[in-house]
């Protein structure tokens, strides 16, 4: 069996493709799909990928969760279906109440473009479970707007539930509080995350292949159920 994992693109998505190869190097079907879309087919999983949807002109990711496909993706994701957002996708995720929390304006007020080390926190999700708890990697981070923030009583949650996926390791590049770089709904099928796994994922053009391991993981989770 092959899983399908959709990738969807928004006016003013940038990494769609990456993230379609990605899930082809994995040894998944990559599916792309479009906003405007009512519904997202019969993929097994879907990824929202990073960039600058819709121009990011009201808030980022406030006008894409209102796409026509954000219904149905919305829905599959409270069914159980795995689902992934990538920077931009993660504010999405957070604008439509998937996840906790809102990413808003870097506290140094630059965009920021580098390679990052990211500690897992947790490796149970379907997203994750490739990796062990503890473990280092290297990806790429690019945002403006990446700083991870929520009221201390949901931060408390999130910890106590171990639903902080990831952390920055090293330096916070843009003042997440407590360094958090991604995290997970509560059943664990959805995660949010800032940093670009889909740039990490082959020796010729990442820092490493350390993002391989969030498309992998879905791959292993699913399929091998």
């Amino acid at each position: 069996m092959t899983m399908r994992i959709g990738v969807v693109t928004f006016p003013g998505s940038l990494d769609d493709g990456d993230a379609l190869r990605a899930v082809r190097l994995s040894a998944g079907e990559a599916v792309p799909l479009w906003h405007g879309e009512p519904d997202v087919r019969d993929v097994d999983a879907v990824v929202l990928p990073g960039g600058f949807a819709y121009g990011d002109y009201l808030r980022c990711g406030a006008i894409a969760r209102f796409a026509p496909i954000m219904e149905s993706v919305i829905d599959a994701a409270r069914g159980g279906m795995p689902v992934l957002g990538i920077c931009n996708g993660f504010q999405v995720l957070c604008e439509a109440h998937l996840l906790p929390g809102a990413l808003v304006r870097n506290d140094r007020r630059k965009f920021v473009c580098r390679d990052q080390r990211l500690r897992i926190e947790n490796a149970r999700t379907l997203w994750t479970s490739s990796y062990t708890a503890g473990q280092e990697i290297v990806v790429p981070v690019k945002n403006g707007e990446g700083g991870y923030v929520a009221d201390e009583p949901t931060l408390d949650r999130l910890e106590a539930e171990r639903r902080v996926v990831a952390r920055y390791a090293g330096e916070n590049p843009n003042g997440s509080y407590r360094d958090i770089a991604g995290v997970v709904n509560e059943r664990g099928n959805v995660v949010g995350l800032m940093p670009h796994p889909e740039h990490a994922v082959d020796e010729l053009t990442g820092p490493s292949t350390d993002g391989l391991g969030f498309f992998t993981s879905v791959l292993e989770s699913v399929v091998g159920a």
